[in-house]
């Protein structure tokens, strides 16, 4: 059994650490909210100009963009959207796991696969995985700016158009609730038509004033910038509340651990006096 004094330094170890699982958790939380508050701010917007382009894309029009043409799929490009820090419990790795799964299946079946990654992390991963990198960007912050992932969404899509990669998937953790986080692949390129049966059952033909080309060229380049910002809120509000839970979940360890400690050290201290009072006796009985 180990000393009472070793014990001591152990206990003041783990309450240090928990002091500062606390301090975490505490401040995760309150960054959760705030993350929580953009996110949903922004969901209404992104969700009103998907069914937009879920109408257009299913829409009989004379000029077809590029995004809405579909093609046999050869090559498929992934952006992965991931945090730049860790300590958030399984987060980031049950997301990498299941876009593993997906390219695994996609060389599998003779595809070639592209990536770009958004956050330290999948860098961190993937420049292991062995998979071709063509962009990437970290250092987001607790307040990501749309302006920052232009250069690697443009990446991409420069990508679709040269024929590069026929297809465009963008994998991100999905916000349900503080204690669900949902890891998700969906298909960003090209445009997926809506489910929508109303859209379906009927033509929708639209009239473009001054001219089709021109005004999807800049509607569809802002879908896609915000499906990726969007996907980028999504995990930030994730990756908050992941943290506070691990965080909650060290914290209540760290509990445990100190009490089983004490214990230990209590057992100690009572064979130490123990020990103390047989010498005593014994060197009584001697005299």
């Amino acid at each position: 059994m180990a000393g009472a004094k070793e014990i001591r330094t152990k206990i003041a170890s783990v309450k240090n650490t928990q002091k500062i699982t606390s301090a975490m958790q505490m401040v995760a939380a309150s960054k959760m909210r705030r993350a929580q508050e953009k996110m949903s701010s922004s969901r209404p917007y992104s969700q009103a100009l998907s069914r937009i382009i879920g109408h257009i894309a299913a829409g009989h029009t004379e000029y077809r963009h590029p995004y809405m043409v579909e093609r046999e799929v050869k090559n498929i490009g992934y952006i992965i959207v991931s945090t730049d820090r860790g300590l958030c419990g399984g987060l980031n790795i049950n997301l990498f796991r299941k876009v593993l799964g997906e390219i695994k299946g996609a060389l599998d079946s003779g595809k070639g696969v592209k990536t770009v990654l958004l956050g330290g992390k999948a860098h961190s991963f993937f420049a292991r995985a062995g998979v071709e990198i063509i962009a990437q960007h970290a250092g987001f912050g607790d307040e990501p700016s749309p302006d920052k992932l232009v250069g690697a969404i443009k990446v991409m899509t420069q990508a679709f158009l040269n024929g590069e990669v026929d297809q465009i998937n963008l994998c991100f953790n999905g916000f349900k609730n503080t204690m669900v986080q949902l890891p998700m692949v969906v298909k960003l390129l090209p445009l997926p038509i809506t489910d929508d049966e109303t859209v379906k059952s009927h033509h929708w033909d639209y009239i473009y004033e001054p001219d089709p080309a021109i005004i999807l060229n800049v509607v569809l380049d802002r879908y896609i910038q915000q499906m990726v910002y969007q996907a980028v809120l999504e995990n930030l509000a994730s990756e908050q509340a992941a943290r506070m839970v691990a965080m909650k979940a060290a914290t209540d360890n760290a509990e445990t651990l100190v009490s089983d400690l004490q214990l230990e050290y209590n057992k100690a201290r009572q064979a130490s006096i123990t020990m103390e009072l047989n010498d005593i006796v014994s060197g009584a009985s001697a005299v």
